[in-house]
């Protein structure tokens, strides 16, 4: 607790506190604009952070984190357009509002929704996460393989709905990861001769090929201006005291949903709304207005989108597993900054593990005072063209990469690695599992290599271990999860076609 309170104070300097408004504010713009998010602003933005001080640089990274999830309520519920995928189930009851003359008032419900649930998820980062760090700490090389064995198959699993495109992203960000030295022996493999490969794929252009370039590739054909558009009233953005009692359970509910989907390795915040909005029609005593200006409905999605933003924290801090395709590339970014993800954070440099959990509450509450301000005035910034916005976007990547590693072949491996995005995208792989498949590789490749080298070169101990066969059963339980689940829907046997061409005959009516 000491240690967490010199982080408030040391936050509250006038340079932390730069980042931190700076980081919501680009955040809440670029989450605001459709097509744009913050795995791209962050990917785009890393270069910046290297001459940056650590502490500083994962408050600015996180603040955007936090900012950009908020920001895509703004043009879903004033222009049907979600800016980020979590923001999608906020669209079905913001928009029907705000064309219903109450624009003001869906912005305030969803406001108001993100900053209960960033609050509630906090307290459960700021609990959870030190002495779950704590436990990491009695862990074993076989048990850190298997939890990321784990965490591959649930993040394969809720993939665009495929566990077989999961996996198949995630085989392919292995193999990308595999290219280049050897961690273990040092030994150099599959370059195929190219000098240029001996260091293997960089992590900062892999990253902003896939996620910006591909992006950018798939926005080039449709830079069209949104047609409908509301606009909101600064009066009309305050919540009454009837309006908490009224959706009080739904307001810690949604949070807590949010919350628990969060923790959850590579979920992601869109689940987490979706799950939550669901959840709200079917106990809902007026389901039928859902979808048609539902003031739960926008409650629901906006609590849980944004408290699965902490939730997802609290693995990357005490574990090093990454709860989105987000912390991913802030796990990235740690490795940028010669730091290890992990429980090794608390007790090595405790200033940023403490530092990055008292920065998710100030950006939270920082969020709620320029949302509430602003939110109007962030919206004019969907009607740009994005033919104005993209080029300077791709600009801004090559000056990245280059000056981050002064080779020009950098460049071309982010354009090449941009074309793969583009390619997963339209054979509906999932661009998340493969970054998350690219991460965490080496760090599976690693803690097998010194499970082997601790126990003789045999893996009996990985089976016999309490802490790993629990996360080997977990594994076990979600690979199998989709064709149990259709078992349990269909239990009874289906009819051969002897029996069903015989009950069809003799249900004809019969000839006179």
């Amino acid at each position: 607790m000491a240690q967490l309170l010199t982080a408030f104070s040391e936050i509250m300097a006038f340079w932390p506190m730069f980042y931190v408004v700076l980081g919501v504010v680009l955040g809440l713009t670029v989450g605001a604009i459709p097509g744009l998010g913050a795995a791209m602003l962050i990917a785009l933005l890393l270069p910046l952070t290297f001459y940056m001080d650590s502490v500083l640089a994962l408050i600015f990274l996180v603040s955007i984190y936090v900012g950009s999830v908020s920001g895509g309520l703004i043009s879903a519920t004033l222009m049907k357009m979600p800016g980020t995928p979590s923001a999608i189930m906020t669209t079905l009851d913001g928009f029907p509002m705000a064309m219903q003359g109450k624009a003001g008032r869906a912005l305030s419900f969803g406001i108001f929704s993100s900053f209960i649930g960033g609050s509630v998820s906090w307290i459960f980062l700021a609990v959870l996460a030190p002495p779950l760090a704590w436990f990491a700490l009695k862990f074993g090389p076989y048990e850190y393989f298997a939890l990321v064995l784990m965490a591959l198959f649930l993040i394969s699993s809720v993939s665009q709905g495929a566990m077989l495109r999961g996996l198949i992203a995630a085989a392919i960000g292995f193999a990308v990861s595999l290219v280049g030295p050897d961690l273990s022996s040092g030994t150099i493999r599959l370059t195929f001769g190219a000098d240029q490969l001996k260091s293997g794929f960089r992590l900062l252009p892999t990253l902003l090929g896939v996620f910006v370039i591909s992006q950018i590739i798939v926005d080039m054909a449709d830079t069209s201006l949104p047609v409908q558009q509301a606009t909101a009233k600064f009066k009309d953005m305050f919540l009454k005291r009837a309006d908490f009692a009224k959706h009080w359970w739904n307001f810690l509910r949604s949070s807590l949903i949010g919350t628990w989907i969060g923790i959850l390795p590579g979920v992601g915040s869109a689940v987490a709304a979706i799950v939550s909005y669901t959840i709200a029609r079917n106990f809902s005593k007026t389901p039928e207005i859902f979808g048609k200006g539902a003031e739960e409905g926008i409650i629901a999605a906006e609590s849980a989108n944004n408290a699965s933003v902490n939730g997802a924290l609290i693995p990357l801090i005490a574990l090093g597993i990454p709860g989105s395709v987000v912390d991913a590339i802030l796990i990235g970014a740690l490795m940028i900054h010669n730091l290890q993800p992990g429980p090794g954070l608390f007790v090595n440099q405790p200033e940023i593990a403490y530092g990055v959990i008292a920065a998710a509450l100030v950006a939270n509450v920082v969020m709620f005072i320029v949302m509430l301000g602003f939110s109007g005035h962030i919206a004019k910034l969907c009607a740009i063209p994005k033919s104005f916005i993209l080029p300077a976007v791709v600009f801004f990547c090559i000056v990245g990469v280059y000056t981050t590693s002064g080779r020009i072949f950098d460049i071309w491996i982010m354009f090449g690695f941009g074309f793969v995005g583009y390619l997963m995208h339209r054979s509906g792989l999932s661009i998340g599992a493969f970054v998350l498949g690219y991460i965490l590789a080496p760090i599976a490749e690693g803690e097998l290599r010194n499970g082997l080298m601790l126990y003789d070169n045999s893996l009996w101990p990985l089976f016999t271990r309490p802490i790993s066969l629990g996360f080997l059963l977990m594994a076990l339980v979600i690979f199998l999860w989709p064709t149990l689940a259709r078992r349990f829907r269909n239990p009874q046997p289906r009819p051969s076609a002897h029996s069903s061409g015989q009950d069809d005959d003799n249900n004809k009516p019969k000839m006179r």
